[in-house]
């Protein structure tokens, strides 16, 4: 049975949608910050943040909320644009991005922003952080479920499998990592700068659930997450397979972008085509 209905992907589709604009107008406004990876994961946090997390938005420290952690936080835009159409903060807001004095900085930052559970930048941290936490939230008694989003290529960084394998060894289930399979890297394709193929063996190794997903399919996305929930006796990663710079079509898989902003007249042509895609979203749930 589907975790899902018909309607709600619409609404996150929908909400994905209202995020990769909002992503490309907080770029083109700061004039710096990363665009591949943000656009691309515009789905899953719109599915984290309008279905699958148990979060206030106008309570960000209640005690029984979900934790989600970004390891990779150079695509923190999409999580910010994410929070801001969730109801964190205005969404004018997110328009001070990389500003200075800003609470949002170009890194998320704990104690600036309620809601934002770990301040990252280096990456590969981020796994043994939330490992961390589902271990104490365990120790409590708590049923709160950690969320651990990753990069693909910080998976060259060894404290991200020091964190699978403490996870692993103490059979976090009450723990979910997506890793966000996009293929690049700053300077590459990450199977050219450092093959990590076979990623699902390597995890299985550790002692982990795997599945693998099409990460811009909400119900597939969703269910997968549904179904971490109900593995008992081992952690879980999702795999997801996106597409860089999803739906601007011109910089797709590029990783030229991965770290790039659109100048003005870019933006201005990639809110277009946004907009356009959003109309065929709304045409196809007609």
């Amino acid at each position: 049975m589907a975790s899902i209905t018909e309607k709600q992907v619409q609404m996150i589709e929908e909400k994905a949608a209202d995020i990769r604009e909002t992503i490309i107008e907080m770029l083109v406004a700061a004039g710096s910050g990363h665009t591949a990876g943000p656009l691309g994961m515009a789905d899953i946090f719109a599915a984290f943040y309008f279905h699958i997390l148990k979060h206030d938005p106008k309570n960000p420290t209640w005690d029984e909320r979900d934790r989600l952690i970004l390891s990779n936080g150079h695509i923190t835009p999409v999580r910010y644009a994410a929070m801001a159409h969730a109801g964190y903060f205005p969404l004018e807001e997110a328009m001070t991005l990389r500003k200075f004095g800003s609470r949002l900085q170009g890194h998320p930052e704990r104690e600036k922003l309620p809601g934002v559970e770990t301040t990252s930048g280096p990456l590969g941290s981020g796994l043994s952080q939330a490992a961390g936490m589902a271990y104490a939230l365990r120790m409590d008694g708590k049923t709160n479920h950690v969320y651990a989003l990753l990069s693909d290529g910080e998976q060259d960084a060894g404290n991200t499998w020091e964190g699978a394998m403490f996870a692993g060894k103490n059979r976090l289930h009450n723990l979910t990592a997506v890793i966000d399979r996009n293929n690049i890297q700053i300077n590459g394709m990450t199977e050219d700068i450092m093959p990590l193929e076979p990623l699902r063996e390597k995890y299985e190794a550790f002692s982990w659930h795997v599945l693998e997903v099409d990460g811009h399919n909400i119900e597939a996305f969703c269910d997968a997450v549904e179904e971490a929930k109900a593995i008992f006796e081992k952690p879980t990663v999702v795999i997801a397979h996106t597409i860089p710079g999803k739906g601007i079509k011109e910089i797709e898989f590029d990783y030229l972008w991965h770290g790039k902003p659109p100048k003005k007249d870019e933006a201005e042509r990639f809110l277009k085509e946004l907009r356009t895609l959003r109309g065929k979203i709304k045409s196809e749930h007609e």
